[in-house]
Formats: structure tokens, sequence, C-alpha cells
């Protein structure tokens, strides 16, 4: 997987996903991390990129030349042209499905805008995807990148040193991960559940479902209308739901 990242802040990306995991995957060539700056296709002496808006209006617009041209010579050197994802809160959020979708491209492009925006042209000649990280905003796409290519980086084979760990973990069948334990089996008064200690896999598993369960019925009921569930573990689901006299209307058990 290649990642190419149009910003007015290289730094700023470098530095933050050339650590830990992905750090590390990036040293073995498993993905690469490429960070180009619009701010070096400007025309002018001074490297401005933005200017203002036309009609009026606070703060200031990104110029679609930059931006254009940075992607354009992008493409010269790929002999291609690749998806490219605008970072924008009017984007579709993004999420673990879209991860797995985006994991299978070979090379994938973040736009990173500022200010008030990109030039609305650049995006319609450029851009192939618009996405968020949720309903709220931040001064620049950089971050919603990091983001997106920390998440799809875990689904890109080679990266986790555990195949496992990439999938069974939160939104594994659109259930949130079950509580995880470790040494000492007892902290301040707190003991490990006693199926994790009893070596005995098949009831382990069913514990770890059922706490799975559990969570996401607690803390992201709407991710059960889609859930990947068993009959045993629909009646599990709906036994909780009694006892708890649930409302919910997007939960759904046949």
């Amino acid at each position: 997987m290649n990642y190419h990242i149009l910003t007015l802040f290289p730094e700023m990306v470098l530095e933050g996903l050339n650590t830990s995991i992905i750090g590390r995957a990036v040293e073995r060539g498993t993905i690469s991390i490429n960070a180009i700056n619009i701010r070096d296709y400007a025309m002018n002496k001074h490297k401005q990129v933005d200017d203002y808006p036309y009609g009026g209006g606070a703060g200031m617009v990104m110029q679609p030349g930059p931006v254009c041209d940075s992607y354009e010579e992008l493409c010269r050197k790929l002999n291609r042209r690749p998806r490219v994802l605008y970072m924008t809160p009017q984007g579709k959020v993004f999420n673990q499905s879209i991860a797995r979708e985006l994991a299978k491209e070979e090379d994938l492009v973040f736009l990173c805008g500022h200010y008030e925006g990109i030039d609305e042209r650049a995006l319609s000649l450029i851009v192939t995807d618009c996405l968020s990280i949720g309903d709220y905003v931040l001064t620049g796409g950089e971050l919603p990148a990091m983001v997106m290519i920390d998440c799809i980086s875990r689904l890109v084979p080679g990266v986790l040193s555990n195949e496992e760990s990439a999938e069974i973990e939160s939104f594994h069948d659109n259930l949130l991960e079950y509580p995880q334990y470790t040494r000492p089996e007892e902290f301040r008064g707190m003991k490990v559940p006693e199926v994790l200690l009893s070596g005995h896999h098949k009831n382990i598993e069913t514990w770890r479902r059922r706490e799975s369960i559990k969570r996401t019925l607690e803390r992201r009921p709407d991710l059960l209308a889609d859930a990947v569930l068993t009959k045993k573990e629909q009646e599990y689901l709906r036994e909780i739901c009694q006892e708890r006299a649930c409302t919910e209307d997007h939960i759904v058990i046949e």
C-alpha cells in the first residue's frame, strides 16, 4: 500500500505516522508514506496558495492550481490516476467497512484542505471520495488523514505481527470488542473472570462473544441491527434485552 498525502504541512503527517506499528511497517517496506507539499506548486514568489473567496465571506480558500498541479505530477510519476480521498466534514463518515474497501487499493491519495476549504473546481477535477471522521470541524485535513491511514494500514497484510489482531477486535461482526485482562490476577480487589483462567478455549470464546454482545448493547446499540449472531447469541441478546427492558427501536432480534 502506498499513501500519498497532499498537504500544506508534510512534517505534521510524517512525524505522526512514522512511529509505532505504522512506522515499523514503513521501515519494512510493507507500506509507504509520501507527503507532497502543495505549497511547492504555488506560482508566486511568496508560495501563496490561498486567496479571498469570490462573493465575500470570512476566511481564505485554497486555490485550484497548486492542488491540481500537485496531483497531476503524482499521476505522471505513477502512470495512472489513483483514488483521491478529500478530508471534509461534508463527506461520508469513515468506518471499518470503508477501511476494508480502501485497503485493497495499491495507491491512495489523501487531500488535506485548510482555511475555508478548497476551490470547488479542483475538487470536481480530482476528488473521487469525500470522507469525514465525524460531525465536527478541525483546522485541517491532516488529522483525519492520519486516522484513516492508521486504520486502513492495520488491514494491509504484513502490517500487524499477528494477522488475527486486524479483525478480531472492535467492530468484528459489527460488535464491540470484549473486555481484556492481564496480570496480576487480582488488582485492588477486582479479579480476572475465572473462565479466562480455565484454559477451556470453547468456554472462553463463548464468554468473549457474550461480553461483546453485552458491551455493544450498552455502548453502541445501533450496531446490533447489522450484527452477525448465531441463533444462540440472538437468544442471549433477547434475554438481556428483556432483563433491561430495552426500548431501542433499531434493535431487531429475529
